[in-house]
């Protein structure tokens, strides 16, 4: 044998052994390892950071390298305490067990996905009759919901096992195009339609032709059946999307009853006109609840002024009785973006849940393509099939709903700005129209980059499609809410981005291969405050805490308008503030289910008192991604919704319409003004002041010295109880609460309080937060607070 025959030969066994041995170690290691969380109690660290990188060096020193250490970590806890969770085999965590340190390493659960998740995530599990939450369901209970519509023959609108219809209600079932009287029962007990100001605004004829709406409560978005399943949907069991989400589909309240108002309208929207005349119907018609899931932007009307309808016409319902559930926004996370701010409504941020689509992206690698073509000669086709067999080293993972479309094999792979029609042209990096050259395109998968807000990954897509590719690999700041796309998509981080942009710079003939995203629970840290969920302060009245609460609002599958050629199960996966305004509907239905002589300030107050400020590690709700930033009131209000606690908060802040009219005159509002607003004679008290409205949050925007407020909490607990104060100040605040312990019995149920803020420090600064929770031993009724110090004078624009 040559000495170059016999080199040949030594090369190519020592990689068949290589490829056989880094096969077994992967399968092994899909296999053995398992997600385990090392926890380490309180920090040693007060940076972060240190604390992270304490943890990589744990790691590093169990598993022999940096590199290990950071392909198994999933998480490092580094704020409300020490720990991380990563992947181990059971030696391994048995191992780190007997650290220095370590306090206790536990396997992390794998829970059974049996629902659509979202209830189940909050605490709304299946039926008890020993749990009030759940013995009525919301019977008995109207939800209106002002939106586009609904899909009536959906299985989310059965009425099998409904109760009559109340007798309290009022409403019709309007007729229209393919909506007619039959299509109500004692689910959907109403709907309505409203057009008029929708036709005047557009002043073209309603244009049928194109098959998206109908002249008739019938919803062409799908938007409003969606949400009206969330908040009220009947049980539909394995309800899913292509196979995704599978589980018992369910709304917050399913027995109670559902009324429609179409207001919404495909390339038209929502005009003031057509909601108002909602509003009005839904009053007439005996809704105990409305659900909005619609909102003005920035800049905001006044209260007073019918351009912000929302709040004129949830101001009525409130004095009828009518709590008023609103969407907070998505444009998120910039500060003062918030809409719906009105001290009445309920304004609803929205998070993630602990469940994802997460699909694969596999990469050929260069390397071995190197040794393929400059060695084997022309043995490199065949050996280019086992190494694409075996070869994991390049291995990504993304997220997707784009299920079935797949090419589950390897395909080329090229980057957005390579085949640009002008190379200088910017615009590829995102794949921006017009950008991309379809010879180099077509055939191939291609990796765009988002640079500007005048792109997504839908519309990358679509022109990727358009230009003969056949997938898309989408780089993006994790923007929270998954679509799907008119090929199949996949959505990564900017780190995976840059990783698979290096290998494709790299390789000579760079490939890929996708597979179908599979659905994961319990996996990832929850819930976080989704990306898109507008934040506060309020931009008009500062002195309100919005939003109020925070619930599950990314990719949330509900019922939705069937569509043949995109999907047929009639459920679809949609992200936004839109979708957990209806969480809080139907907990909102749960409530007066029980309670029904609440007003919507108690049950507000119920709701914002009892939240969760902790996720499910144990660690404070976070914000913002991959930043952990941890979320405060502007985020999430008083927290994370829990309905199980809301149903029994122990105390509740209430307001009635007078105490909102005197909010109005302290802003400016004349007594002549609210007069003509609310039709009865107005005496607005000089000394009245925004900050003593009683709401269950307690919002400063410019504290010079000090700054006395008033609270006033009645007792829904039992009879005799006592109550004392917890307090945790803002930075730089010192707090005094007077009386410290309330004290109730059978002849006093209502007491009040004062809380006087002084300011510790003289600089001038960004808002602060803290809290003042009441306990009696098993209640905690918490309220979050708000403060900005300032040397300033402030006036109010009204």
């Amino acid at each position: 044998m040559t000495s170059a025959r016999k080199n040949y030969s030594l090369v190519v066994l020592a990689f068949i052994l290589f490829q056989h041995h880094l096969y077994r170690l992967v399968k092994a290691t899909s296999q053995d390892c398992k997600v385990h969380i090392v926890y380490l109690g309180e920090k040693t660290h007060d940076d972060p950071a240190s604390t992270k990188k304490f943890h990589h060096k744990m790691l590093t020193d169990l598993l022999g390298s940096k590199e290990a250490a950071y392909s198994s970590i999933l998480y490092s806890y580094k704020h409300g305490f020490s720990g991380f969770a990563a992947r181990l085999t059971e030696s391994q965590a048995e191992k780190i067990a007997e650290f220095p340190g370590v306090v206790q390493v536990i396997p992390n659960r794998i829970h059974k996905l049996h629902t659509t998740r979202s209830w189940d995530f909050i605490g709304i599990h299946h039926h008890s009759p020993e749990n009030h939450l759940t013995r009525n369901m919301g019977k008995g209970t109207i939800i209106g919901v002002i939106d586009s519509g609904v899909w009536p023959e959906s299985e989310s609108f059965n009425d099998e096992g409904m109760d009559p219809i109340p007798s309290q209600w009022k409403g019709i079932c309007q007729q229209g195009e393919f909506f007619n009287s039959t299509h109500c029962n004692k689910k959907l007990i109403g709907a309505r339609w409203f057009l008029r100001g929708a036709l005047d605004e557009f002043r073209t004829p309603f244009n049928k032709t194109d098959g998206v709406d109908f002249l008739s409560p019938r919803d062409g978005i799908g938007h409003g059946t969606h949400t009206a399943s969330t908040a009220a949907g009947y049980f539909v069991k394995r309800a899913n999307y292509r196979g995704l989400a599978s589980g018992l589909a369910r709304g917050g309240a399913p027995l109670a009853h559902l009324a429609i108002y179409k207001v919404c309208w495909a390339n038209r929207g929502c005009t003031d006109a057509d909601l108002l005349k909602a509003f009005d119907k839904a009053i007439h018609d005996g809704v105990d609840i409305l659900s909005v899931s619609l909102g003005n932007e920035v800049p905001l009307f006044s209260y007073v002024d019918l351009r912000d309808t929302i709040a004129i016409g949830s101001f009525h319902a409130t004095m009828k009785g009518i709590t008023v559930v609103c969407s907070a926004g998505n444009d998120g996370p910039t500060s003062q973006t918030i809409v719906n701010t009105a001290p009445w409504l309920i304004t609803v941020a929205a998070t993630k849940i602990d469940r994802a689509f997460p699909a694969a992206i596999t990469l050929g690698n260069n390397q071995t393509f190197w040794v393929n073509e400059m060695i084997l000669g022309t043995k490199a086709e065949k050996m280019k099939q086992q190494l694409t067999k075996f070869w994991k080293c390049h291995l990504f993972q993304g997220q997707s709903i784009d299920i079935g479309k797949h090419n589950h094999g390897f395909s080329g792979l090229t980057y957005s700005e390579r085949i640009a029609l002008n190379f200088t042209e910017e615009s590829a990096k995102d794949c921006q129209p017009g950008s991309l050259n379809a010879t180099l395109a077509s055939g191939k998968i291609v990796l765009c980059f988002s640079m500007s807000n005048e792109q997504d990954i839908a519309s990358a897509s679509a022109i990727v499609k358009k230009a003969g590719g056949i997938g898309l690999i989408y780089a993006e700041f994790p923007n929270d809410g998954l679509v799907s796309c008119e090929i199949p998509c996949i959505i990564v981080d900017y780190e995976v981005g840059t990783q698979i942009l290096l290998y494709i710079r790299k390789a000579r003939y760079p490939i890929a291969k996708r597979s179908d995203p599979t659905t994961v629970v319990g996996k990832w840290v929850s819930p976080q405050v989704a990306t898109f969920s507008s934040r506060g302060p309020s931009s008009i009245t500062p002195t309100v805490l919005k939003p109020d609460i925070a619930a599950p609002g990314v990719d949330i599958i509900a019922a939705f308008r069937p569509h043949e050629k995109k999907q047929s199960s009639g459920y679809v996966l949609l992200s936004g503030t839109s979708m957990a305004c209806p969480h809080v509907t139907g907990i909102v239905a749960l409530i007066k289910s029980v309670h029904k002589y609440w007003s919507p300030a108690a049950i507000k107050s119920a709701l914002v008192t009892t939240a969760s400020q902790t996720g499910t590690d144990g660690t404070s709700i976070s914000a913002q991604g991959l930043t952990r930033k941890e979320a405060d009131p502007f985020d999430m209000g008083g927290g994370h919704v829990d309905p199980n606690k809301a149903m029994d908060p122990g105390l509740i802040y209430n307001a009635t319409t007078n105490d909102y009219i005197q909010f109005l005159c302290s802003l400016g509002y004349s007594s002549a003004s609210l007069t003509r607003l609310t039709k009865t004679t107005i005496n607005c008290i000089r000394k009245a002041d925004a900050m003593n409205l009683n709401l269950p949050s307690i919002a400063i925007p410019n504290l010079k010295r000090t700054s006395t407020v008033t609270r006033t909490v009645t007792n829904v607990g039992k009879i005799n109880s006592k109550y004392k104060a917890m307090v945790q100040a803002p930075p730089g605040v010192k707090m005094t609460v007077k009386p410290q312990t309330l004290s109730f019995n059978k002849t006093t149920r209502i007491l009040s309080y004062k809380v006087t803020f002084f300011s510790t420090q003289n600089l001038n600064g960004g808002y602060k937060f803290g809290s003042l929770t009441w306990t009696d031993g098993e209640h905690l009724v918490r309220s979050p607070i708000v403060i900005r110090m300032t040397e300033f004078e402030s006036h109010a624009h009204v």
